[in-house]
């Protein structure tokens, strides 16, 4: 398919939407210690800006294979991005956490359609031996937003109020609005499947209750109905929904993806990564801001420069991928991923800012390396027919390995700092600080882990491009 003039604007419509609800979800790291302090909620709470998020994308990635399928391009963005900025305007004119918190999660109602349709229209318009470099590309455009995000949100924190975070992002997404009023186009063919309502049901509940029990299991308390309770109901859910898919002429969700080996691979392996990802990016501000009292506009300046790096090699990996494959690229990627975050578990209470800021750099050119070479592996390996289904599953599980990530490594940081014991006689208020610490190490050695057990997995791609053919529908339903 030849790119026109008017295929080229609609790309760039979609990446100027993506950016901006990526943008959206980095300002809220760093501005999280303040808003906790302001609303004074505990850390457990707070981590709700971002798992509520995640709850919803969740719950609204599986139907984007359907409303793709369903919708023509340019209805579906011009919805999701108007229930974006809805979200934005609650948000940035909230009075209460909870009108934030509702805010956050009509803004993710939006957002979760938005980044896979993207990914649809770019798989539809290159050709596979061209998806990397433009999937790159795309990474370019998502990772400069974590490249502005913290620093960004750091100087609003220290210099003004809080919401004005979504309220300068509000205008944007208002113009954003405007121009795919103008000029998007529909780009790809429609089927018009038939919505099984039983299937959203079902895809909600289990979804929304597995992802709720992980936010709750950040108090602590795992044994608690909130937190046990919940991920049962989810897990029996969702293995009922499995079981209805798959039995299904026209499923919500197309479980036959898992047919392809490297989908498979790509798929588990992400999900790894995705865990330390999203947990360590709650851990860095706590440290600098809670123990070390940095201001939240250094602390986002920390983050700058590997943001940076992470968005300036995407294209660069893109290319490498298009060469080589994902097997190596990938595995080099998470071996550098895993040596920083191995780093950060030997932070101290005097640990340099530029130590800090190097470590994280590194962690970021593992993460270029890793990221887009993964969803683009995955998504290659399915017939084209399948694309749509497989870009929702693979955006559902990363949504829900964040949930899990994050809930986990701060549980696992909450506990290890409450039941650290020292023999110093330390004031109460060092005292807290060493605790944290402690949590904060610990965590990370879990993170470490995980990304271990990724790059190991990353050892079962195909070895070169010569192994990585062209799919059909018949090779995946052949398995």
């Amino acid at each position: 398919m030849q790119l026109t003039s008017k295929k080229i604007g609609t790309l760039i419509i979609l990446l100027f939407g993506t950016f901006l609800s990526f943008l959206n979800q980095t300002l809220m790291n760093v501005a999280l210690p303040k808003i906790m302090s302001d609303f004074h909620i505990s850390a457990a709470q707070g981590q709700w800006l971002s798992n509520g998020y995640l709850l919803v994308n969740g719950i609204m990635i599986p139907l984007t294979a359907f409303l793709i399928d369903r919708f023509k391009t340019r209805p579906l963005y011009l919805t999701a991005i108007s229930l974006f900025t809805l979200g934005t305007a609650i948000a940035g004119f909230s009075s209460s956490y909870s009108w934030l918190i509702i805010g956050r999660m009509v803004q993710a109602t939006g957002a979760g359609i938005v980044a896979p349709l993207l990914t649809v229209v770019v798989m539809n318009l290159f050709p596979l031996n061209k998806r990397g470099q433009a999937m790159g590309y795309i990474g370019l455009a998502m990772n400069f937003a974590p490249a502005i995000g913290p620093t960004l949100s750091g100087w609003v924190v220290q210099n003004f109020d809080w919401h004005n975070l979504f309220l300068m992002i509000l205008p944007l997404a208002v113009l954003n609005i405007i121009i795919a009023l103008i000029l998007l186009e529909n780009l790809g063919e429609h089927s018009k499947p038939k919505l099984h309502l039983p299937s959203i049901v079902l895809s909600t509940i289990g979804l929304g209750s597995l992802l709720l029990g992980f936010s709750n299991a950040g108090e602590g308390n795992w044994l608690s109905f909130p937190v046990i309770g919940y991920i049962l109901i989810g897990s029996i859910t969702l293995f009922i929904f499995v079981y209805t898919q798959n039995r299904l002429e026209n499923p919500l969700l197309n479980f036959s993806v898992f047919h392809s080996k490297q989908f498979s691979i790509a798929t588990i392996s992400n999900f790894f990564v995705i865990m330390g990802l999203y947990g360590g990016m709650l851990l860095l501000p706590l440290f600098v801001q809670n123990v070390q009292g940095i201001s939240p506009f250094k602390s986002g300046l920390i983050m700058l420069p590997g943001a940076l790096v992470m968005a300036s090699c995407s294209p660069i990996a893109g290319s490498l991928y298009d060469r080589f494959g994902a097997k190596y690229l990938s595995f080099i990627g998470i071996i550098i991923l895993t040596f920083g975050t191995f780093l950060f578990s030997l932070i101290t209470m005097n640990t340099s800012l530029i130590y800090i800021a190097s470590v994280q750099t590194v962690r970021s050119l593992g993460l270029a390396l890793v990221l887009m070479p993964l969803q683009t592996e995955a998504l290659n390996s399915l017939p084209h027919s399948l694309i749509s289904h497989g870009s929702a599953m693979y955006n559902t599980i990363r949504q829900i390995a964040g949930s899990i990530g994050t809930a986990a490594l701060i549980t696992i940081m909450t506990l290890a700092a409450k039941n650290y014991h020292t023999t110093s006689a330390l004031p109460s208020a060092e005292l807290a600080k060493v605790s944290l610490i402690h949590g904060i190490k610990t965590a990370y050695i879990i993170t470490t882990t995980l990304s271990v057990i990724a790059a190991l997995l990353t050892l079962l791609f195909p070895t070169n491009k010569k192994t990585r053919k062209k799919p059909s529908l018949a090779s995946v339903k052949d398995y």
